[in-house]
């Protein structure tokens, strides 16, 4: 594996974070997935397996070669995760391949984090051994007739001399036949409950069994189905910290995993516009490539500006598990909400470019596509569906809309989440720093007008000509959006619940998103330059965002040949699409040697 140090830019540059370099290894190491000799990665290998339920033969084992494992496992315990930011970059580089894979590792990360927050020594040290060396884990708290409703759970872990007595059905469960280790939610009292680490390893045989897998419409080849407890006897001492704390612990965990989420979604969108670019460069209709027919171009062109938009609001927010973890409870409800939905339209838009062929099982990139589209529509149901992160966010926004007092910390915060060329801190988990709620604080959104006020001043002298002109407009159009929020909540502060909340939550998250487009353009523009510098892919992102709004909103012609360049030059070498690809030659280069 590749050194975590940071990688020197040729021009004396500040260097990107460490998670660039992980990433590029870890894509260098898997292949081109449209290169059939790239297999067990190559879109042929998967699209076989499938067929048959299976992941793609050596295609774990070569995941465990390179090192993912290690990922799930603080550095202090003898792994490699060091920041939430690195996990989701690699878990991005696995999604554009299989999604399966990387749900089969989501699921571990899920079951092992509660134990890195929370363990005591001899729970953590079991874990981080097992899954150092290539033992799953999974995380049991859904039961079949109650959903995400975990008050009403009938797993119970009872006591009796010394011991703890479990039994109770956990159904469905990722991993739950091919994982060693199970975080189980259980009732510990009458209105208790705890997680409890459960090593099928130590556990009686007779006391455990699993069900049978579940079929899926997708992640076909995937680990789904239950485990049941029949009065299997474990030591007392396996309570997660402290008993009848399950309930927090668990709001708390999911913070984590559903920001790391948003990487399934990147990773299946830089695939799909991929396949849509091969596709539309070979495709021949009226005596050219279809790429010449604008519509076709139109989506092509959207669709990569949805994958810029995700990153921007994804990697802060992977940052803030180090930087600023009392923030999760707010931001990574947002990046849950909009990141997958944002997938979900990238997706069908490509089936809109590919037609029919995106509708087979065989022809284009080996049918991959149908797979994927399959695959990624988990990314917004598990770890919360898409109205409960929406209803997370309107629970908060009553205490939102009023800006709280400055501290003088709130810039200096901000670098931290939106600088790419800034390291975050390590990770030493610990369960006291995540909060169930944000408590009245988003230094994202509630600087909107600082941060507006700054992009215009900076665009004036270092964006492109008439780009600056172009960002007043937007940025108006913003604030009376934003206004038109405040006002409908502070009209209606006592309702959180209602089709109308959830409407003024989706508001929230889409203001959310065009003012971390224009952070990552002022954080990043003097290390970048070139035509990240320009600010013409702002224009376009906010005007992007904005046609969720306001669907007449017109993309700028002007500043589409630079995004176009952008786009073919990934295509054309292979690498993930991304912001880095409109930074100058002389820009960090997550590629180059340490």
């Amino acid at each position: 594996m590749e050194s975590q140090v940071p990688v020197r830019a040729r021009s004396g540059r500040a260097a990107l974070s460490p998670a660039h370099r992980i990433a590029a290894d870890l894509d260098a190491y898997l292949g081109d997935p449209m290169d059939d000799g790239a297999a067990p990665f190559s879109y042929q290998a998967i699209v076989e397996a499938e067929e048959h339920d299976e992941l793609p033969s050596g295609a774990v084992a070569a995941v465990r070669d390179w090192g993912f494992p290690a990922y799930l496992v603080p550095c202090h315990l003898g792994g490699r995760l060091a920041t939430l930011e690195e996990l989701f970059f690699v878990t991005r580089g696995i999604s554009r391949r299989s999604v399966t894979l990387a749900v089969m590792y989501g699921s571990g990360l899920l079951a092992v984090n509660p134990v890195w927050l929370w363990g005591n020594e001899h729970q953590q040290r079991t874990v981080a051994e097992g899954v150092l060396g290539g033992a799953l884990a999974c995380f049991g708290v859904s039961e079949a007739d109650h959903g995400s409703d975990v008050m009403a759970c009938e797993a119970e872990a009872e006591r009796q001399e010394g011991e703890l007595i479990l039994s109770g059905t956990k159904w469905p469960v990722g991993n739950a036949t091919r994982g060693r280790f199970v975080t189980t939610y259980a009732r510990t009292g009458s209105r208790d409950f705890s997680l409890i680490l459960v090593d099928k390893d130590q556990l009686d045989p007779e006391t455990w069994f699993v069900l049978p897998p579940v079929r899926t419409v997708g992640l076909r080849g995937h680990d789904l189905s239950g485990i049941v407890f029949t009065g299997a006897r474990l030591s007392a001492d396996q309570v997660i910290g402290r008993q009848g704390s399950g309930l927090v612990q668990t709001l708390k965990t999911l913070q984590i995993t559903r920001t790391a989420i948003a990487a399934l979604s990147v990773g299946t969108i830089d695939a799909v516009v991929r396949i849509g670019m091969e596709y539309a460069r070979q495709r021949t209709l009226y005596g050219a490539d279809i790429y010449q027919i604008p519509v076709i171009r139109d989506h092509l062109i959207k669709a990569h500006l949805d994958l810029l938009i995700a990153e921007c609001v994804a990697i802060p927010v992977t940052r803030s598990l180090t930087v600023a973890p009392a923030r999760l409870s707010l931001w990574s409800s947002i990046v849950k909400y909009f990141v997958p939905v944002l997938g979900e339209e990238v997706v069908a838009s490509i089936g809109t470019v590919l037609a029919a062929r995106g509708y087979l099982r065989e022809g284009v990139a080996h049918g991959v596509f149908q797979k994927l589209q399959r695959d990624h529509a988990i990314a917004s149901i598990f770890e919360g569906t898409t109205h409960v992160n929406l209803s997370n966010v309107a629970g908060q926004l009553p205490y939102l809309v009023t800006s709280p007092e400055v501290t003088g910390d709130e810039d200096e915060l901000l670098a931290d989440l939106f600088r790419w060329t800034r390291i975050p801190p390590a990770w030493r988990p610990d369960g006291r720093q995540l909060q169930l709620t944000n408590e009245g604080l988003d230094e994202i959104g509630q600087r909107f007008e600082a941060t507006a006020y700054e992009v215009l001043t900076e665009a004036k002298v270092h964006a492109a000509p008439g780009v600056a002109e172009e960002l007043a407009d937007l940025v108006s159009r913003i604030a009376d959006l934003r206004a038109d929020m405040h006002e409908g909540v502070l009209a209606a502060q006592g309702d959180t619940t209602s089709v109308g909340a959830l409407g003024r939550a989706r508001r929230y998250c889409e203001i959310h998103a065009m003012v971390s487009c224009m952070l990552t353009w002022l954080h990043n523009r003097d290390d970048f330059g070139g035509a990240f510098a320009d600010g013409g892919w702002l224009v376009l992102c906010l005007q992007r965002l904005l046609q969720r709004v306001q669907p007449d909103t017109e993309l700028t012609e002007g500043h589409l040949p630079v995004i176009e360049s952008a786009m073919f030059k990934g295509f054309g070498e292979g690498r993930w699409f991304s912001l880095l690809s409109l930074a100058a030659e002389d820009a960090p280069d997550p590629r180059a040697g340490v």
